[in-house]
Order: structure tokens, then C-alpha cells, then sequence
């Protein structure tokens, strides 16, 4: 036992940490902190939460962190990785419990197979098997709500469509119906009514 301890103690050693201040939680995966005297972006390491527009589980897994990391909080950041955004990967862990595993076994977050790597695969998916077969948060719809990676896919390819200029529309019904179709800017005053002027 005590030859296991020493590994153990040496595991969580070896894992670069910083103590920091939360200032803002952005989404359900995202915060921003203070170190010293430099404000940090974090993106939660490991886990995927889902979209502030994939009502209501996004805006509840924002709710959820801010209940979790009251502004002010003291936390410690298990460093992982940057990101290509040029933000901090991190476990947070406040007053010994490991956030990003909190949102995992509340339903408020997915555990993000793909950069799953720096953390513990095992807990991680006992975790979230837990909230699946309880069907909690995400989990309330079977086989899960959709994935946030496949959400962002989705919206990145649907706003890589041609954009349309309603002077370029042929008639008010045509605008109408690329309004259905999720032309949203068409419709500037938001009453519902695409390209007025082609009345």
C-alpha cells in the first residue's frame, strides 16, 4: 500500500497546476481566471458542453458552472494544453473536486472522446455512463441530445452557404422562403418578414 501511495503522490505531482481567481464563466465549458496579475481564458479540458443555442441544455450547463465557480472562487488549473484559440486547457478543481468531471456526471457535459488524452479515461466514462443511465441533462433524450462537436459542424457549414442581398432576390416569396430555409439576416427589423422592400 504504501508503494501505491508514493505512485499516487507522484502522479498528482507531476501534473502542472496554478492557483487562480474565476473572474466570468463564458458557456458551459469556458471561463476566464486570474493568475497573479493575467487574466486567462479557460476551456474546460476533456469534456464538450453542449452550445449556448442547443436550448436549454446550453444555457443550463452555463447555469450549472456558475453555480459551480462562483465569481471569485479560488480554484487550481490541471494545465493540459493550448488551444488553437490560444486558450488554457484545464481540469478545474475546487476545494479537491474536479469540475470537468462534475459537469460529466451531472448530464451537463459530454465527455470529449477525441481530446480525452491528459485525463482519466476511466472515470471519466464511468461517469458518464452514470448520467446516461439515468437519463439526466443531455441523457434526457435517448441516445443523448446532438453531440456539440457535430452542433458546431452543422452551424459551420450552414454559415458557409451563400449569403443573398435582397435587391439579387426575384420576388418577396423567394425571400420568404430563404428565410425559412435560415437566412436569417434577410429579416433586419426580426418581425418575421424577409426583404420588405420587395413587396
Amino acid at each position: 500500500m504504501g508503494k501505491g501511495f508514493l505512485v499516487l503522490l507522484l502522479a498528482l505531482w507531476a501534473v502542472p497546476s496554478n492557483a487562480a481567481e474565476v473572474l466570468s464563466i463564458g458557456d458551459g465549458d469556458t471561463l476566464t481566471v486570474t493568475e497573479g496579475s493575467q487574466r486567462t481564458k479557460v476551456r474546460l479540458a476533456c469534456i464538450d458542453a453542449p452550445e449556448t443555442s442547443q436550448s436549454p441544455y446550453g444555457k443550463a450547463a452555463r447555469q450549472i458552472l456558475k453555480s459551480l465557480l462562483p465569481v471569485g472562487s479560488d480554484v487550481r488549473l490541471h494545465f493540459k494544453a493550448t488551444d488553437r484559440y490560444g486558450r488554457t486547457v484545464a481540469e478545474v478543481i475546487l476545494n479537491g473536486s474536479n469540475i470537468n468531471q462534475s459537469l460529466v456526471e451531472s448530464g451537463n457535459a459530454f465527455v470529449y472522446w477525441q481530446y480525452i488524452k491528459g485525463c482519466d479515461r476511466q472515470t471519466y466514462s464511468r461517469l458518464e455512463t452514470y448520467a446516461r443511465q439515468r437519463s439526466i441533462g443531455v441523457w434526457s433524450v435517448a441516445g443523448g441530445i446532438q453531440r456539440p462537436w457535430d452542433y458546431r459542424k452543422n452551424n459551420q457549414s450552414n454559415s458557409k452557404r451563400k449569403r443573398y442581398r435582397c435587391k439579387d432576390i426575384r420576388s418577396w416569396n423567394a425571400a420568404q422562403e430563404l428565410l425559412r430555409q435560415g437566412h436569417s439576416y434577410l429579416d433586419r427589423d426580426k418581425d418575421g418578414e424577409a426583404c420588405e422592400s420587395l413587396r
